[in-house]
């Protein structure tokens, strides 16, 4: 069997409800799946995770077409069969592009697990057959602790296991302070992703009267030493997600007292691998890591949850239920149990795209040939 070409599929999800952080409001997910079709066999599927524009990240997704297009495609045409390590070494001359090649790798690592019949947690080394799920709550269009405090409620009733609250200045203490009053017990945590300066170390730190297991990415991804200092202020642990796209990047944060802890998201380091191996680096550390996410279809989230039971993973990750995000999944939808999900047992990712749905949620497909 070998692999013929890349199919890639751009698809518009409807949110269930906006989605706001300090970036902007998402309104609809816009995907790009990517299908390693194989001449005589079963596709393999990744998710490039990139926004439609530069907020997160500087990858957006017209960017990572024309970056697959363009690089990567002729990158691992003469590998695509070969051991998901020759395909990561293919890659790693195209400079950054992270989420390109973790949708990229992720697909050709999926469809050559399934010719072994191998789930990707085992392969991974998973320790765990269900893991414990948290959920990142936006802030709400209006701004209103009221209107937050209902969502959250419908969380904390879905049983989900730790709730994360995005926030940005002036829309900080209060919100915690509300939700924590209304949870006394309930793990909290918060997201700035980057929005905040140093400068306002002293104020965040106001927020260790509510007991969070961490602040996540309070300042700018470069301004490590930022972070070293708004460590050494706050009580509450600081976690870097935005900053950390290489092990050396992980090590070198955890070595400088940065950060204590680490998001790993699969698609902002590069893929499945990548994530292993900062996993790794951490684990040795004693620093905890969990499974941030990128409002992924059932396609990264079966990838995340897997991902996600590994031992070092000893906080909830922002694995949600299908539900958390969307009406109509690409996937038969993740279903949360006593605030856990299964992890996927069959080949590969464990999960397919249902024919009919991805049909009916495509905009735009390309096939880019690997010969």
């Amino acid at each position: 069997m070998s692999i013929e070409l890349l199919r890639l599929h751009r698809l518009e999800l409807p949110l269930v409800r906006p989605f706001r952080t300090s970036f902007g409001t998402e309104y609809t997910k816009d995907v790009i799946l990517v299908e390693a079709v194989s001449s005589d066999g079963p596709s393999g599927w990744g998710e490039c995770v990139c926004d439609p524009r530069p907020g997160y990240s500087y990858e957006y997704n017209d960017i990572a077409i024309d970056v697959i297009e363009t690089y990567l495609v002729p990158a691992v045409a003469p590998v695509a069969d070969a051991d998901p390590e020759d395909v990561r070494a293919a890659m790693r001359p195209v400079r950054g592009h992270y989420m390109s090649k973790g949708g990229v790798g992720t697909a050709l690592l999926d469809a050559w697990l399934r010719r072994r019949d191998q789930s990707l947690g085992a392969y991974l080394g998973s320790v765990r057959d269900e893991v414990d799920c948290g959920v990142s709550v936006g802030i709400p269009v209006t701004e209103s602790i009221d209107d937050l405090l209902e969502e959250v409620g419908e969380y904390v009733a879905a049983g989900y296991r730790r709730i994360k609250l995005k926030i940005q200045p002036g829309w900080d203490y209060e919100p915690v302070r509300a939700v924590r009053e209304a949870w006394p017990d309930m793990p909290l945590q918060t997201d700035a992703n980057q929005a905040y300066g140093r400068g306002d170390t002293e104020h965040l730190a106001r927020l260790d009267a509510f007991d969070l297991l961490l602040h996540e990415q309070p300042l700018e991804e470069d301004d490590w030493y930022g972070h070293v200092l708004m460590s050494r202020a706050c009580r509450t642990p600081i976690c870097m997600d935005e900053s950390i796209h290489t092990v050396a990047a992980a090590d070198s944060v955890l070595e400088l007292g940065a950060c204590s802890i680490i998001n790993i998201k699969p698609g902002r380091v590069g893929g499945y691998l990548d994530a292993r191996d900062i996993h790794d680096v951490a684990r040795a550390k004693g620093a905890p890591v969990w499974c941030g996410g990128m409002l992924e279809t059932g396609v990264g989230r079966a990838a995340n949850v897997a991902l996600a039971s590994l031992p070092g993973f000893t906080l909830p990750g922002d694995t949600s239920a299908s539900s958390r995000y969307f009406g109509l999944d690409v996937t038969e939808p993740f279903v949360l149990a006593d605030g856990r999900l299964r992890v996927p047992q069959g080949p590969g990712i464990g999960v397919d795209p249902i024919p009919e749905v991805l049909q009916e949620l495509t905009v735009w497909t390309a096939e880019l040939p690997l010969s």
